[in-house]
Parts: C-alpha cells; sequence; structure tokens
C-alpha cells in the first residue's frame, strides 16, 4: 500500500505544475477590470478541491469576489479543521521592476517567480495537495476537514462579514487553520498567535476662508498648520509614550509568560536599525523592541498636508491643514472606543482660532490574540518541532489579520496559523517568489498536522 510519503514523491512534478497553472492566472482583486480571473481563480481552485476528493465543492457568490468552500466529514468523533487561504494577488505595479512578468510563473535557482507565489497560492495549494494524498493513499482523514478559500483578502475580506455571518452554519468547525502565515527562516519554524488592530482619523483643521498674505495678515490669526502641529504633538510624548487619555488603559498588559516568549527570539538590533536605515531605534520606555512591535499599542502619522508645497517661496498663511493617522491595537482595546478616544482629545486641545472636524478612517480592524496553550497551537508545536529538528518561537504581528478576529466572533473558533511563506519572498512587491523547499515542506507538514489533530 502506497504511504502519503511515497504519494507526495511521485506526484511531486504533477504538483509544481499545477502550481504554476495557478500563478499564471491574473487574479487581482482590486482592480475591476481583472474580476472575471479572480472567477476563474475561484474555478481552477474548486476544480481542484473536488479532484482532490473533497465533497459539497461549490463557489459561493458574495457582494464582491467569491469564497470557494469543500468539506469531508466522515471522522465521527473527531474535531472538524476549517482550512483558511485566498487566491486572490496584489496588483503588480511597478511592472518595469519584475525581471520576468508577474503571471508567467518562472523558476530560478529553487525559488518559483510569480505574483501570488508566496502570497498565498503557493500556500493555499499546499493543504489541499496533503488532503487528496491522504486520502489517495489511506482513503479517509484523520479528522473533518472543510475549506474556506476567499478571492478578496487583499481587498480587506469587505463582503466577508455578512457572507460568514450568512453561512456560519456551513462553516461551523472547533479550529481554523490558516494558510496565509509564514516560519521565522528555512531552518527555525514559528507559531503565530496573535496580531494587532486598526483604527484611524484624519484630522481637517480650518483657519480663514481663503489662503491669506503672510506679511499683511501674520501675526492677527492663527495658522492651521500650527494649530495641526500642537495637536499633533499632544498626542505623544517625546519618549514615545501616548498620551491621549484611556489609549492605554485597556490596553492588555504582557505578562512575565508572554514577556519570556518573546525574549527567545533573537533579534540584532544593529542590524535591523541598519536594514531600516535609521540612526537609533525608538518608541514606548520599559518595552523591548519585538514588544513594542508585537504586542504594544501605536499611534502613528501617515500623512500631513497644508499651504504651498511647491518648488520656492509662496508666502501665505494656509487656510486649512489636514492630518491621517492610524493606530495599531492590542488585545483589550475596540476601534470603535479609540476612534472615540482620539476624537475626544482632539476636540479637548484645539487651539483658539481654528475649526477643527475630525472623521474616521475606513479599515478599522479588532486585535487578535489567541492562548498560546491552545490544542491546536500544541499540535503544530510538535509537528513543527519534529520538522524542523528545534523548538518553534511563538510570535506576533504588528499587522493586522482581520478574519481571524472574524471567526472567533461568528464561529467561535480560533485561528491556528500553519504556513511556510517567509518575510524575504517580495510578497506585495515586484519579483515575489515561493521557495519550492517550502511547497514540498508544507505537503509534509499539512499531512502530519492532520493526523496530530485527529490523535
Amino acid at each position: 500500500m502506497t504511504t502519503w510519503t511515497t504519494y507526495l514523491e511521485q506526484h511531486r512534478s504533477r504538483y509544481l505544475t499545477e502550481l504554476l497553472d495557478l500563478l499564471s492566472i491574473p487574479s487581482i482583486s482590486s482592480l475591476p477590470d481583472y474580476a472575471a480571473e479572480v472567477q476563474r481563480a475561484a474555478e481552477w481552485v474548486a476544480d481542484r478541491l473536488q479532484r482532490a476528493g473533497l465533497e459539497q465543492v461549490a463557489i459561493l457568490p458574495t457582494s464582491g469576489h467569491p469564497v470557494v468552500t469543500g468539506s469531508w466529514l466522515h471522522a465521527p468523533d473527531k474535531p472538524t479543521i476549517l482550512i483558511y487561504g485566498h487566491f486572490d494577488t496584489q496588483p503588480v505595479d511597478p511592472i518595469d521592476q519584475w525581471t520576468t512578468p508577474p503571471f508567467t510563473p518562472t523558476i530560478r535557482d529553487g525559488r518559483v517567480y510569480a505574483r501570488g507565489a508566496s502570497d498565498d497560492k503557493g500556500n493555499m495549494l499546499i493543504p489541499i495537495l496533503a488532503v487528496e494524498a491522504l486520502l489517495r493513499t489511506q482513503g479517509t482523514l484523520p479528522v473533518n476537514v472543510k475549506f474556506f478559500l476567499e478571492g478578496q483578502e487583499e481587498i480587506g475580506s469587505p463582503q466577508i462579514p455578512a457572507f460568514l455571518d450568512a453561512e456560519r452554519e456551513r462553516f461551523a468547525c472547533d479550529m481554523v487553520i490558516s494558510a496565509d502565515a509564514g516560519q521565522w527562516s528555512e531552518q527555525q519554524p514559528s507559531i503565530w498567535v496573535g496580531c494587532k488592530g486598526l483604527a484611524g482619523i484624519q484630522i481637517d483643521v480650518q483657519g480663514p476662508h481663503t489662503d491669506l498674505h503672510s506679511g499683511l495678515y501674520g501675526g492677527v490669526l492663527q495658522n492651521p498648520i500650527h494649530a495641526l502641529v500642537e495637536l499633533l504633538h499632544s498626542m505623544r510624548a517625546p519618549d514615545g509614550t501616548i498620551l491621549v487619555a484611556g489609549f492605554l488603559e485597556s490596553a492588555h498588559p504582557l505578562s512575565e509568560v508572554d514577556r519570556a516568549l518573546i525574549e527567545k527570539v533573537p533579534l540584532d538590533e544593529e542590524a535591523y536599525r541598519n536594514q531600516l536605515g535609521v540612526p537609533a531605534l525608538a518608541g514606548e520606555p520599559g518595552y523591548s523592541t519585538l514588544e513594542r512591535n508585537w504586542a504594544r499599542p501605536t499611534l502613528e502619522i501617515n500623512g500631513i498636508w497644508g499651504g504651498f508645497q511647491g518648488a520656492g517661496v509662496k508666502t501665505v498663511i494656509p487656510a486649512t491643514a489636514h492630518a491621517k493617522i492610524s493606530c495599531r491595537l492590542v488585545a483589550g482595546q475596540e476601534p470603535e472606543q479609540i476612534v472615540d478616544l482620539l476624537t475626544d482629545h482632539v476636540r479637548r486641545h484645539t487651539p483658539p482660532g481654528v475649526a477643527v472636524t475630525v472623521q474616521a478612517l475606513p479599515g478599522r480592524a479588532r486585535p487578535y490574540l489567541m492562548p498560546i496553550e491552545h490544542p491546536g497551537n500544541q499540535a503544530v508545536h510538535r509537528v513543527l518541532a519534529e520538522l524542523y529538528g528545534r523548538e518553534p518561537y511563538y510570535i506576533r504581528s504588528g499587522a493586522t489579520l482581520p478574519v481571524a478576529d472574524l471567526f472567533l466572533r461568528t464561529l467561535g473558533a480560533d485561528t491556528v496559523s500553519f504556513g511556510f511563506l517567509l518575510d524575504d519572498e517580495q510578497f506585495h512587491a515586484p519579483d515575489e517568489f515561493f521557495r519550492l523547499a517550502s511547497f514540498e515542506r508544507g505537503q509534509t507538514a499539512y499531512c502530519r498536522l492532520l493526523a496530530e489533530l485527529g490523535r
């Protein structure tokens, strides 16, 4: 009887050909002209699920790009695992910085170069192939499996909350495994346990009804840019501490266990500083660089404008000034509450002589943090430790993954990360690539993980 290990080896060439075929579909979700290509990718994925042996395969419409699903539910008294991934991609600009065309997948030096190779088509395909190998060789799976593969992740999954709420029974599960994830390095595994939320505002300062001559009117009225700078300065202390009343109080503190796990992750701060091209690292005192990046809230000015921007001099007092602010949130903080606190802070600190309005920016997301001792994390830990020969790091992200909190709130299921992209693989940038060694390693890892979850 053929084992799943042998099956994967025997079909390695076919699996690579299939990956190249999927990568050739320009499924760019953000560009309306490519909507048909996102649909074509959905059809490709649905067909691949069916050929892998999944049942109830369907392309489910949303008010935007679709979701593809399939399931195998013949393991009584075993957990139900929902596997998540996405088949849409980012745009390819700037096109002239690609060595080879972004949707003409090319293999060079053990890597496949194409848009979506790492994020997330290569990683998304891996569990489908693992399920096929298990079904073809064993005729069964060690757990019940459902797939949730979407076509709008790269635009923030705007229709997924309403869709999932309506389809919660279809996707009911005990835990979610996200293939949209990665490892620390080629030699070092990691387990992702949390990400930050997001909230943002735009501040608009109105002074005189038009730009004014700075000589004729200087010294008699409030300059909107000065007022804006004063407002922004009031939000953070020089050492990086956020001064907005109530902002830090709701943030869950780091426990000693949390800090010990983060401390195990090595960081060469000088190399990191050189990589960023800055003379020094900075941030909230009392925390390490990784603690600040992964587990402490932030308030950042993303853009500021007003007055004359051209070459030379134009001596005006501008009529308006504007700024955009984004805040990355940690467990315990709610986006709506943070927007309210920021709005109240602006109201209380507005200098006299100007009118200020605040508008909440789109793209809010709640932070997500799962228990390190979650059974899914324990299973992943065992598999990764055996596969890599070393203990995985427990890491968090300063970025945002809204779908993890969505699955928790809608399905009551935590999301365990299990993907094999690496940070240097140029996702969202020209010359995106995925290591073929990771593509093959991931197939073995998923077979082992599903067996581990079924014990």
